[in-house]
C-alpha cells in the first residue's frame, strides 16, 4: 500500500462511513439470533441442549452461496445492490418484532421457523452486502474498509447483546424486540441515500454463467489442490473462537451474572476493545500484510479462548468478567479483521456476490453445524472443559497458515491493502 496517502483521507471519506452501516446492518439480525434469542430462551426455562440446537436456524448463512448467483445475476428496478438491499432489510424489520408474541416454551417450534427466516433474510442482506463493499472499495482501502466494516459488526452485537438484555428486565418481550427490529431503519436509509457501484466488467449474462463461471474461476486460478486448501482454512480459522462464543450468554448467567450485569458489563466491557482491536488491525495490517496479520492476530485470537476458562473457574466475579470479555473482544477483533480482509482480496470482480457468500458460507459453518453440538459438549464435559476443547480446535487453522499464508509472502497483502 502507498503508505505516503494520508491516513485521514484513507479513513475518513464517504466510503468508510457507508462501510460503518453495512456493518451495523449486518451484525444486528445475526446477533438477535445467537445472543439476544439464546437469553430470552434461557431465561423463560428452554434447556441447554434446546438452545444449542437452535444454531442450526443459521444454516442459510452456511448455504448462501447457493442463492447469492441470483444477486450477481439479477436486477431490481432500484438496482442489482440497493433493490436487493431493500427487499431483505425490510423483511427484517417486519420480521424481528414477531418473536415477542412467541411462548418461549409453548410456541419452540414456531420461534424455530420464525428464526429460520430471520436467518434466511440475514443472509441474503449479508450476500448483498458484502457485494457491495466489495465494489465501492479500491484495493487500496479494502483493508481499513473491511475493518470498519467489522468494528461496525460488532458494535451492533451491543443492541441485542447489551441494550435488549437491559431492556428485558423492565419490559415485556414484545416491546423488547420491537425495540431491537428498528434499530435496522440506519441500514434502510443507508440504501436509500447511497449510489448503485459502477460495475468495470460487466455482469453474468446468464444464471448459468452465474452459478458456474464463480466455482471455475477460482479453482482455474488457484489450481484445485491450492483451492481446497483455502476452503479448509475459511472453514477452520475461526472455529474454536466461534465455538466458544455460541452459547456465551448462557455461560454468563450459569455464572451467576444478572441481565443487566451482562448488559452494562460483559457487553460494554468489550466494546472500545473491539474498536480498539478492530483499527488497530487495520492498521498493523498496513505494515504486516494480511499474511502476518492472519499469524499474529489468530494466536491472540487463540490465548482469548482460555479467558473463558479462566472465567468458568472465577465464577461470579465481575473484574474477570470485564477483563475476559475485553481481551476476547479485543482478540477476535484482531482475528476477524484480517480474515475478512483476506476473504475480499481473494474474490473475483465479476463474481463478488457468489465467490464472497461461498467464502463467508464456509466460515459460518462452525457456527451453525458445529455449534449445534456446543449445548451437548457443556452438558457433559463442564464449562471449562469445553472451552479447552475451543482452545484445541483452534490450532488446525493456524496450522493451515503454512501453506495459505507464509510468513514471508507479502505479495498478495499489498495486492489486498
Amino acid at each position: 500500500m502507498n503508505t505516503q496517502h494520508p491516513l485521514k483521507e484513507i479513513i475518513f471519506n464517504k466510503r468508510m462511513l457507508i462501510c460503518i452501516f453495512t456493518g451495523f446492518s449486518s451484525g444486528l439480525p445475526l446477533y438477535i439470533l445467537i445472543s439476544l434469542l439464546p437469553a430470552w430462551l434461557r431465561s423463560e426455562g428452554v434447556n441447554l441442549k434446546a438452545i444449542g440446537l437452535f444454531a442450526l436456524i443459521s444454516l442459510p448463512f452456511t448455504w448462501k452461496f447457493m442463492w447469492a448467483p441470483l444477486f450477481d445475476r439479477y436486477a431490481l428496478p432500484m438496482g442489482r445492490r440497493r433493490g436487493w438491499l431493500m427487499v431483505t432489510q425490510i423483511a427484517l424489520l417486519l420480521s424481528i418484532p414477531a418473536f415477542g408474541y412467541l411462548h418461549a416454551q409453548l410456541d419452540i417450534w414456531t420461534i424455530a421457523y420464525l428464526a429460520s427466516i430471520v436467518a434466511f433474510f440475514s443472509a441474503s442482506q449479508d450476500i448483498v452486502l458484502d457485494a457491495y463493499r466489495r465494489e465501492i472499495l479500491p484495493d487500496i482501502e479494502l483493508g481499513l474498509g473491511n475493518v470498519v466494516h467489522v468494528n461496525a459488526y460488532k458494535i451492533a452485537g451491543l443492541v441485542p447483546g447489551s441494550l435488549s438484555l437491559i431492556l428485558a428486565d423492565h419490559l415485556p418481550w414484545s416491546s423488547v424486540f420491537l425495540i431491537t427490529a428498528l434499530f435496522m431503519l440506519p441500514g434502510i436509509v443507508m440504501t436509500l441515500l447511497v449510489k448503485e457501484p459502477l460495475l468495470k466488467q460487466g455482469t453474468p449474462k446468464t444464471l448459468r454463467e452465474a452459478v458456474v463461471e464463480p466455482f471455475h474461476e477460482f479453482i482455474s486460478r488457484n489450481g484445485l489442490n491450492a483451492a481446497f486448501t483455502i476452503l479448509a482454512f475459511i472453514f477452520l480459522y475461526k472455529l474454536g473462537d466461534s465455538m466458544a462464543t455460541a452459547l456465551a450468554t448462557p455461560f454468563y448467567l450459569d455464572m451467576g451474572f444478572s441481565k443487566t450485569e451482562i448488559g452494562l458489563i460483559a457487553k460494554n466491557a468489550g466494546l472500545w476493545s473491539s474498536v480498539a482491536g478492530g483499527i488497530l488491525g487495520g492498521l498493523w495490517m498496513i505494515k504486516l500484510g494480511i499474511n502476518r496479520a492472519l499469524w499474529l492476530f489468530g494466536a491472540v485470537q487463540m490465548i482469548a479462548i482460555l479467558g473463558f476458562a479462566w472465567l468458568a473457574v472465577a465464577g461470579h466475579d465481575l473484574w474477570v468478567l470485564g477483563a475476559v470479555i475485553g481481551f476476547e473482544a479485543f482478540g477476535v477483533g484482531l482475528g476477524t479483521a484480517a480474515f475478512v480482509a483476506y476473504i475480499a482480496q481473494t474474490t473475483h470482480p465479476l463474481y463478488t456476490a457468489t465467490q464472497f457468500a461461498l467464502f463467508t458460507s464456509l466460515a459460518a459453518v462452525p457456527r451453525t453445524v458445529a455449534n449445534a453440538g456446543t449445548g451437548y459438549m457443556v452438558e457433559n464435559l463442564g464449562w471449562f472443559n469445553f472451552y479447552i476443547l475451543c482452545f484445541i480446535l483452534a490450532i488446525p487453522g493456524m496450522l493451515l497458515l503454512i501453506k495459505i499464508a507464509p510468513w514471508n509472502t507479502i505479495k498478495e497483502n499489498e495486492k489486498a491493502l
